[in-house]
């Protein structure tokens, strides 16, 4: 799990079956200290509403993430698991 801002949000004109209904987010990785940049920004999938600007907490966990998305076949890697007020 790490935390990250969210920059933006991203569009696709196809996206796999196992997305649909999902908002993809744009996010920036946080460093420890919930400021500095932490690599390059990514893709997560949004099931919970996140907005630009907000820290989400983000997760690499298949796992979870085939659940959230009831499938066991999807390319997603990063989703978002929570929103800091």
């Amino acid at each position: 799990m790490q935390l990250a801002l969210v920059v933006g949000t991203a569009t696709a004109t196809r996206k796999h079956s196992s997305m649909e209904g999902a908002k993809l987010l744009v996010v920036q990785a946080l460093l420890a200290d919930g400021r500095s940049p932490d690599g390059e920004p990514m893709l997560a999938v949004d099931r919970l509403g996140a907005g630009r600007g907000e820290t989400v907490l983000i997760t690499s966990d298949g796992k979870f993430t085939r659940t959230l998305l009831n499938s066991n076949n999807t390319p997603v890697r990063w989703s978002v698991i929570g929103i800091k007020n």
